[in-house]
């Protein structure tokens, strides 16, 4: 936390120094964290039953402590069943099946999870969940990750996309993966199609292609 006035706090995340408001009461001691949330969204139940009364649900990528009994992780608002998360230091091997678990949902600029996220929202939650440190924004994402491709290199999975003020990631050699205000979901598409709808506002509608290798 930075700064505090009129019930709100304003602060940087720990994990990739991005700033933003959140309300005062809304902080309070931290707990270390043991595991994150792997679905779009995870219930937590008032009981460890998935009949029980829902309380709240956790958005992908929210860390929690708790301690694992049987099916459910019990945390201090309820009980998550152990299909929509895993332990803190578990690494998944593909970024783009990450990302695939995220089709349909919706567009929300500045979003992050499986209740609304944006393009560099997605990029950095399917990025995080596989070991990889990426920043927030879409020209921070283009400038800091991975390598450039030549022109005319052949796509793989995974390649970042980027356009003016967008980003996506291949889901093979000519479909793009990306949540996007245009279908206001998140969709897979063929990348000619996004680069023939931009042409006529943009005169280079790809600005760049990296790869992480």
């Amino acid at each position: 936390m930075i700064d505090k006035a009129g019930g709100w706090a304003w602060g940087r995340c720990a994990h990739d120094d991005y700033v933003g408001y959140i309300r005062a009461d809304a902080l309070g001691p931290t707990q270390t964290p043991t595991h994150r949330v792997t679905a779009p969204l995870a219930l937590v139940f008032a009981n460890p039953d998935i009949k029980a009364p829902v309380i709240k649900a956790l958005p992908i990528g929210a860390k929690m402590a708790g301690l694992e009994e049987d099916q459910f992780l019990r945390i201090d608002q309820g009980y998550i069943h152990r299909r929509h998360i895993a332990p803190l230091d578990a690494v998944e091997a593909d970024p783009v099946a990450v990302a695939e678990r995220l089709i349909g949902a919706p567009y929300r600029w500045g979003g992050r999870g499986g209740d609304g996220i944006d393009c560099s929202g997605l990029v950095q939650r399917a990025l995080e969940l596989s070991g990889i440190a990426a920043p927030r924004d879409s020209d921070m994402q283009r400038d800091q990750l991975g390598e450039p491709l030549a022109e005319d290199a052949p796509f793989r999975r995974g390649d970042l996309i980027f356009f003016p003020g967008h980003v996506g990631l291949m889901l093979d050699a000519e479909r793009l993966l990306h949540a996007n205000a245009f279908w206001m979901s998140t969709v897979i598409e063929p990348l000619a199609d996004v680069v023939n709808r931009l042409k006529p506002a943009h005169t280079s509608p790809v600005t760049a292609r990296k790869r992480i290798t």
